[in-house]
């Protein structure tokens, strides 16, 4: 009994530890081979076993990276939550078993349609299959696409496929290498490792081609502005000027920027609230021939609430007025931070449903871009970093750099906003733009248009950033083109493994 059930258990409980491993691929670690070594080891414990035993080995591996990856996210519950530690660490175990079945959903569709271990369901069903489930996770119930295995890529030679299909054709070619080991480790043939040897020769010769060029025109003197606000004092009524004042006064000595960029929210009260001061700063901005961005939450209408973004002092735009200031309004809203779903159920269960600022209404998902000194720049809201389509199509010819203001205070001293500045680096070197990140605690960063880190501050202290950066001209293949062709190169490749499966079986 006891060795049956050790033969039943060893595959999914090796699966658990494999997936653990994969975390370390990505920030802060950034141990990037295991992002090859994780799925070969998963697709050599598929071997041979049934659909069902394969769904049981893909949700171990779920849980084992999930557990490990977003560990993050129990801070903010715990700490924000107002929840009893046990129901805190049930709703985290419930988030890591959801997110764990789309690596379930891989294996069984894996075992269950491509059965033989061979170079069609091995190189060609697996990319494409794994693609899916990553495409999946990153669109049901509004998407999370966090620990894409391609962003963990960042800084390894494949990065350089970036701007030609973005993180999603990293993540095909991931499991393409992986699966190509795999086969060649089933079958003991050496000549599969020509397949991976030819992916890495073809980075190093990507390597040299340049899809953007700077423009020195285009030089622009900014200073992020990090406040380095407590979470649990943001919102107090007896907060808000000493807040207020204390990025006036870091403002005042950075007057000779061309931009000054506030984080997310840093406004600690409605902006129809604060009328006079909002058009005094802006006053002072014009008068120093600058530009001040900051993230505000404004009430267009009673019960309608936006996270938003808005631009003051020298700009098109004229002098401040709330009624006709453009604004940025977040477009894709953090579940249970910015809406409840089902809330009617959910809000009277906690106070974690209840959180301040968790009933946003969501703006456009293509908006126009803000306008600074001159400068436009594609914003996208914290979480919104992380969705490459939404960012890729608010992109423009006249955008000069992608700004994303955030606020990771939620989650302490953990990986996750290490994890998150990794995504907005490749959102700069997919679109060919410098990223601009300003946030209330850190990771506050510019990156050049290759995701390059050029300059950050150390989080958790109240800094400034100061940094002159320089736009590019020319666009990337992924800016051109965006997901399409991987969707296409997606249901090739599925429909070549039905067509041969089937006449396989007849």
């Amino acid at each position: 009994m006891i060795q049956k059930w050790i033969h039943r258990l060893w595959r999914p409980l090796a699966a658990v530890f494999i997936g653990a491993s994969t975390t370390l691929a990505f920030a802060p670690y950034q141990i990037w081979p295991l992002a090859i070594i994780s799925p070969t080891l998963l697709l050599l414990l598929l071997s041979q076993v049934k659909a069902k035993r394969a769904i049981a080995i893909g949700y171990a591996w779920g849980l084992g990276q999930f557990a490990t990856g977003i560990s993050w996210v129990h801070i903010s519950i715990d700490n924000f939550g107002g929840m009893p530690k046990p129901v805190s660490v049930l709703l985290m175990a419930g988030l890591i078993g959801y997110l764990a079945i789309y690596p379930a959903l891989f294996t069984g569709a894996l075992n269950r349609w491509f059965k033989t271990n061979n170079f069609l369901r091995l190189v060609i069903a697996a990319p494409a299959l794994w693609l899916v489930s990553e495409w999946l996770r990153g669109w049901v119930m509004t998407g999370f696409p966090w620990l894409w295995l391609g962003y963990s890529q960042i800084d390894g030679p494949l990065s350089v496929f970036a701007p030609i299909g973005g993180v999603d054709l990293i993540s095909y070619l991931l499991l393409f290498i992986s699966g190509a080991l795999a086969l060649a480790l089933l079958q003991r043939k050496v000549t599969y490792l020509a397949m991976p040897v030819a992916i890495f020769a073809l980075s190093g010769a990507l390597q040299p081609i340049q899809w953007v060029k700077e423009n020195p025109q285009s030089e622009t003197n900014l200073a992020l502005i990090q406040g380095n606000i407590a979470q649990e004092l943001k919102w107090m009524p007896s907060q808000r000027w000493p807040t207020l004042m204390k990025y006036t006064d870091l403002s005042r000595e950075n007057w000779d920027a061309d931009i000054i960029i506030w984080p997310e929210a840093a406004i600690p009260a409605f902006e129809r609230e604060l009328p006079a001061f909002l058009y005094n700063l802006d006053s002072a901005a014009k008068m120093n021939t600058s530009a001040v961005i900051t993230g505000v939450v404004t009430q267009p209408e009673r019960g309608v609430y936006h996270n938003s973004i808005i631009s003051l002092g020298t700009n098109e735009h004229g002098e401040y007025n709330y009624d006709t200031q453009p604004r940025y309004n977040k477009h894709h809203l953090l579940p249970f931070g910015e809406f409840v779903p089902f809330e009617s159920l959910l809000r009277p269960l906690a106070p974690f449903f209840n959180l301040p600022m968790s009933s946003f209404t969501r703006g456009d998902f293509v908006q126009t871009n803000i306008e600074a000194n001159g400068r436009h720049l594609a914003p996208a809201l914290c979480y919104e970093i992380i969705f490459n389509e939404q960012v890729r199509q608010n992109v423009t010819d006249e955008t000069d750099f992608i700004l994303t203001l955030s606020n990771d205070a939620w989650f302490g001293r953990s990986i996750g906003p290490l994890q998150h500045m990794e995504i907005a680096r490749m959102r700069a070197l997919e679109l060919g733009k410098p990223v601009i990140r300003s946030t209330n605690n850190g990771v506050t960063a510019i990156t050049d248009y290759q995701g390059k880190i050029v300059k950050q501050v150390a989080q958790f202290e109240t800094q400034v950033l100061r940094a002159t950066i320089t736009s590019t001209t020319g666009m990337t293949p992924y800016r051109q083109l965006g997901t399409w062709p991987m969707y296409g190169l997606v249901g090739l490749s599925l429909l070549i493994g039905m067509r041969k499966g089937l006449r396989a079986k007849g």
